[in-house]
């Protein structure tokens, strides 16, 4: 069975495979820190929980845009399960070609959802993934990653409200009846909600325009991903699993070498 850990800056979201089946996922709250001892435990008693046996993991593979907690994470792999895992890191085979004026600088969470987009769903594709940050990826149909745009996240802008504000509230994610916003709260929604579609219609009309490729799938992921998806008719599929099957392919990928 395979482990896909993917550890993103609020996250650490786990996924397990059998062959090609994802058959169940946890996730693990990043910042919080941990040893080895306490990731080691932690994973195998969600494993546990979710029904598996921690024995029958024998593989694993982590892609993270967390360097800090690698360390820790990779012992507990070895420790706790006697396995190293396989990192998505410059040099690893992906079976995409990277196009960008510095391909080691692509972070590892949109090298493994630009594969599993254009995996899934064939190129040319653009890759939206609402994360910490929102980040648009463009593949063209023969697998060259050509460029993307990153944004601050809909969590992130929420908090920087927060934070940078003397009287503006935390509030729930979600979207308001109305754009009409009649008091605070809904107000903030409002505008983090149906900013976050607006400029999701922006940027993917003039990536498409810009790139000059036509039929042009877009594939959103990501936790609030789904609440986007279903306001606007630019987003064609929301898969909530892209990274974990990115990672998969990748894993794979790296077998057949």
């Amino acid at each position: 069975m395979l482990l896909a850990v993917d550890v993103g800056n609020t996250n650490i979201t786990l996924g397990a495979f059998e062959r090609e089946r994802l058959v169940t996922t946890f996730r693990m709250t990043t910042k919080l820190p941990r040893t080895s001892d306490e990731y080691g435990t932690e994973i195998r008693n969600l494993l546990t929980n979710n029904g598996i046996s921690p024995n029958a993991v024998d593989s694993a593979i982590f892609s993270s845009v967390v360097p800090d907690v690698m360390h820790s994470l990779t012992s507990a792999m070895i420790k706790y399960f006697n396995l190293t895992p396989v990192v998505v890191e410059p040099g690893i085979t992906t079976g995409l070609k990277i196009a960008t004026e510095n391909p080691r600088q692509l972070g590892a969470d949109r090298i493994v959802d630009a594969v599993g987009a254009y995996e899934l769903y064939g190129g040319p594709v653009i890759v939206v993934d609402y994360g910490t940050a929102t980040t648009y990826d463009l593949v063209d149909k023969d697998g060259v990653f050509l460029a993307g745009v990153i944004s601050p996240g809909i969590r992130l802008s929420a908090r920087a409200l927060c934070e940078g504000t003397a009287k503006l509230p935390e509030i729930e994610i979600k979207k308001p009846a109305s754009i009409l916003g009649r008091e605070t709260i809904s107000s903030i929604q409002a505008g983090l909600v149906y900013g976050q579609i607006g400029q999701t219609d922006y940027i993917v009309k003039h990536m498409k325009e810009e790139s000059g490729l036509s039929d042009i799938k877009v594939v959103a992921t990501g936790g609030l991903g789904k609440i986007i998806a279903k306001e606007t008719k630019s987003i064609d599929i929301y898969d909530s699993n892209l990274t974990l099957q990115g990672m998969r392919f990748i894993f794979e990928r790296q077998k057949k070498e």
